[in-house]
């Protein structure tokens, strides 16, 4: 494990935060914060304790969150700087500095990233059979079989463009792998360039082809590749080498002078025009520009040939802080093919999600039980992955497609997986007569070509499809069943923290609230009725929703507290969220703190409120749990006056404390009534405050250091807990 559990980058470029508390040391930069939380994945894969291939993985994870981080944040903090735009952020860098301070930091961590592949996880490999090697270190058999696979498995789909007064600079897509290639001679093409002055070409690494390719089987057709690791023979060659040996091949006649292997990072902060008369059209339009938005970052492999490096990152508008050197790996991301083996002694132990105790008499697909009875008993939340999904949300879904009872289904889609199971019972439902409306988010960022096509096809089936209110991205995760029963009508309720994504839910922890209390399925169905419709309810009693009830209530909620302490009375409030940047929800928390309530704060990514700064927030504790699921879910709880914490106030949600959650989505946070939901709730709670192998602290510079290893982590304890309810639940039914 690194020693360097600390960033050393300081957030808001203050040095102190001691004394009186004003101003920019009120708050840390969102952007480098975020850069800090990605470190804590780079720990994951820097730390012994986890399994090998596991740590090959985190290492895969940081890379493609670096990705998105420069697609989102760097591109459109570039547009300010290219703005003219000088105010500062909160924590008082203007964008320039930002820009500075990023740069700093990435390298900082790149650098780290690659001492880890190159000290750690290569060697590590190796030792367990699994061997990256160069093309120059291949014996002849090898060279040979590659070179043969080469010329017959992707010499024809590659396709070098030249860069010359005759052919233009070639568009270079969003995050591909190149070869940039300097050559001298005419090609048996005289008049074309100046021979003697050398000439530039971009080659494209393509896709669809194995980044890491197997020496001894390049096709993949012989034995698995775990079996020959296991007998300490596996050797893959990136393909990019491959290419380099071979351009002969593709460039007869001509001398190749030099190479650089690169890839290019794009913007991606392009807003779709709310105003536009036609939302369908509009996200594609504004995918089609995302596609030719300007590039960010180039990225090399080190030592790279100065005058390829100049040509093409001048060629691409880029200036010399968008252009990155770094050692390993042209893209860290191609390792997860390493990650996929089939070599479970290096990995986590595999973990099955366990049906909800509640449930386990109910299995759709054979129609037994009935799932709509049990949450007739009494609430039901289940905690995915520890709980299934599939057992639970997805049953509940497709039982009520099915159910000749169920006279309307309403759904909610911001982000499902390509087959979605959640859009084939919408489609069988409508099919089978039932009123079914969907409300598809078009501007789920990175998912919208996906659910541009959703949503067609379910209006094809006769769903009524809404894309939601202009100016408001829908995010909240909400599915309301109307059922014709004995009494009467009855509306049954899924509202969860986490998407209808069956895959995410494996490796996302959520939570899902199945219920039929009508005080939250009265207010459920006037959501939709806000979705589908033109207007938004102000006066929601027991949902908090955003932009209109969310933010008062929880101010309220805050105030409340804030009374309690000042009245001797218990007064708590704890907060799981996936990042915390609302100033005022901060300065709230900072006045509760001053007032002596004890607040706790479980924020993974990026929080901006300091924690633990004397006069300011000496009461706020902030935990960071980052480990083997990704923490997702929002958890909510206020003391109310009650020193018992099962009473006071309950609720999750798909809300964090971000302005932009608060204020320009459409967002539900729903109350827990029922007494065993909030026991699970609390265990969460108490597993990810008492967490000592996954848990960093905040600490009052800015700054997050890990906790000693000392005990049981939060997702250990968590599914021992649910072994043990299942084991019981169990027992109980014979």
């Amino acid at each position: 494990m690194s020693d360097q559990s600390v960033q050393n980058v300081p957030l808001s470029g203050q040095e102190s935060v001691s004394g009186r508390v004003s101003g920019p040391e009120r708050f840390t930069n969102r952007d480098l914060s975020w850069l800090a939380f990605n470190q804590r994945v780079l720990e994951l894969a820097e730390d012994d304790h986890t399994p090998l291939l596991e740590r090959v993985k985190f290492l895969g994870i940081f890379a493609s969150n670096l990705d998105e981080f420069f697609m989102k944040r760097v591109g459109l903090i570039r547009r300010q700087v290219d703005a003219g735009i000088e105010a500062p952020s909160p924590d008082g860098l203007s964008p320039r500095q930002q820009l500075t301070a990023v740069r700093e930091m990435v390298e900082h961590l790149q650098e780290r990233q690659a001492a880890c592949w190159e000290g750690a996880l290569r060697p590590g490999l190796e030792a367990h059979g699994v061997a990256i090697v160069d093309y120059e270190n291949l014996d002849p058999e090898e060279r040979a079989r590659l070179d043969a696979w080469f010329e017959d498995e992707v010499f024809p789909i590659l396709t070098p463009l030249s860069i010359d007064p005759g052919h233009r600079f070639p568009f270079i897509s969003n995050l591909s792998e190149n070869l940039g290639i300097l050559l001298s001679g005419d090609g048996g093409m005289p008049g074309v360039g100046d021979p003697t002055q050398g000439r530039f070409c971009r080659l494209k690494i393509p896709d669809g082809v194995p980044r890491l390719v197997r020496c001894d089987d390049p096709v993949g057709e012989g034995e698995p590749a775990a079996a020959l690791a296991r007998a300490g023979s596996l050797r893959v060659i990136p393909l990019e080498q491959v290419m380099r040996a071979n351009l002969g091949m593709l460039f007869p006649g001509v001398s190749v002078l030099a190479t650089n292997a690169f890839r290019i990072t794009r913007s991606a902060s392009v807003e779709v025009e709310d105003e536009a008369g036609d939302l369908l059209q509009s996200v594609q339009e504004e995918l089609r520009r995302r596609r030719f938005a300007r590039p960010v970052r180039m990225e090399l492999a080190e030592a790279p040939h100065e005058q390829l490096t100049a040509f093409f990152a001048t060629s691409l508008g880029l200036q010399e802080g968008d252009v990155y050197v770094r050692r390993g790996p042209l893209e860290y991301g191609d390792l997860m093919e390493l990650a996929g083996l089939d070599l479970p002694e290096l990995k986590h132990k595999p973990w099955k999600p366990l049906t909800p105790p509640r449930l386990l008499g109910v299995d759709v697909r054979s129609g037994r039980g009935d799932i709509f009875a049990a949450i007739r008993e009494r609430d039901i939340i289940a905690h995915h992955p520890y709980e299934s999904f599939d057992d639970s949300v997805r049953a509940f879904v497709s039982a009520a497609s099915r159910d000749p009872d169920v006279l309307a289904i309403k759904q909610t889609i911001y982000r499902t997986s390509r087959d979605s199971p959640f859009v084939r019972s919408l489609v069988r439902a409508a099919e089978n007569g039932k009123q079914v409306a969907c409300m598809v988010e078009l501007r789920a960022r990175f998912d919208e070509n996906r659910n541009v096509s959703y949503a067609r096809r379910l209006e094809h089936a006769g769903v009524h499809v809404a894309y939601g209110i202009v100016g408001l991205k829908t995010h909240a995760k909400c599915s309301l069943v109307v059922r014709r029963e004995r009494d009467g009508l009855r509306a049954y309720a899924h509202v969860g923290t986490g998407n209808y994504h069956p895959h995410t839910a494996q490796l996302y922890t959520d939570l899902s609230l199945l219920t039929c209390d009508p005080r939250i399925t009265g207010e459920v169905l006037e959501l939709f009725n806000a979705m589908t419709g033109y207007s938004l309810k102000a006066d929601y009693e027991h949902l908090l929703v955003a932009p209109t009830t969310m933010r008062p209530r929880f101010e309220a909620l805050i105030d409340a507290e804030v009374e309690n302490a000042r009245a001797g009375k218990p007064a708590r409030i704890f907060a799981k969220l996936n990042s915390m940047e609302d100033r005022k929800m901060a300065e709230k928390l900072y006045e509760a703190s001053q007032a002596g309530v004890k607040v706790d704060l479980c924020v993974r990514g990026f929080c901006c409120l300091r924690a633990g700064v004397p006069g300011l927030s000496e009461n706020i504790r902030v935990v960071s749990v980052v480990g083997r699921f990704l923490e997702h879910s929002r958890i909510y709880h206020f003391a109310g006056g009650h020193e018992d914490p099962l009473k006071g106030h309950w609720y999750v949600g798909s809300a964090d404390w971000m302005y932009r959650n608060l204020n320009n989505r459409l967002e539900s946070i729903c109350p827990i009534y029922d007494t065993l939901a909030r026991k699970r709730l609390l265990e969460v709670m108490h597993a990810n405050l008492g967490d000592h192998a996954y848990a960093w602290d905040l600490l009052p510079d800015g700054t997050y250091k890990r906790r000693e290893r000392s005990g049981r982590g939060t997702f250990a304890t968590l599914m021992r807990s649910t072994q043990k309810a299942h084991a019981a639940a169990l027992a109980e039914m014979g």
